[in-house]
């Protein structure tokens, strides 16, 4: 009887489990899919992409963001963020019960100047993606026009990371492509992940 009932249990937590990745998925899906719908058009102009899989929207033209070695915002990327920000923000109201965090993470190539030993480099590109993703996150706060409440979820939600070539672009033939390594992008986190861990922990 003991063990029906335990398996009967586990069976029950299995089932939440799984509620919580199939809702996972769909809400993975409508993010997707509004974020698309506002913002398609301006895709090619923006030099941006969007990712489905990690609901990255990502600024891919370098010499659009910063100038090389600099973490100073461009004045055509600061026009692109006015006009982003605010929708962007918009478009994940809808979902903010869902959201666990809205990452900006900088990423940069893996060179530094042609004597810079690859050790080097590597923490002179942190710094650097940590100074732009900063910029990115102050310039997005005070000078896009957001309202009281989206401050505070700004304020609440939203970090500044830098990864610096830890996630570099590859070629086809798996060499780097250092012009599209070096980008910013803004990444949604659901809470999908510690709903699953709340329910395990009651396991």
């Amino acid at each position: 009887f003991i063990a029906i009932v335990y398996m009967r249990d586990i069976s029950i937590e299995r089932d939440k489990i799984k509620d919580v990745a199939v809702a996972y998925q769909q809400n993975q899906v409508a993010i997707f899919e509004a974020l698309n719908n506002e913002f398609d058009s301006e895709l090619d102009a923006w030099k941006a992409t969007l990712d489905k899989e990690t609901l990255s929207f990502q600024f891919n033209s370098p010499e659009v963001l910063f100038d090389s070695g600099e973490s100073t915002l461009k004045p055509e990327f600061k026009t692109i963020l006015v006009s982003f920000i605010p929708r962007y923000l918009n478009i994940l109201e809808q979902f903010k019960e869902s959201i666990d965090e809205v990452r900006i993470e900088g990423h940069t190539s893996s060179e530094w100047g042609a004597d810079i030993p690859n050790d080097e480099a590597y923490f002179l590109n942190m710094a650097l993606s940590q100074n732009r993703t900063r910029s990115v996150l102050n310039f997005s706060y005070l000078n896009t026009g957001l309202n009281k409440n989206d401050k505070d979820w700004v304020k609440n939600a939203f970090s500044a990371v830098g990864l610096a070539s830890a996630k570099v672009k590859l070629n086809m033939d798996g060499s780097e492509n250092k012009e599209l390594s070096r980008r910013v992008s803004f990444r949604v986190i659901t809470n999908a992940d510690i709903q699953i861990r709340k329910i395990i922990e009651g396991i």
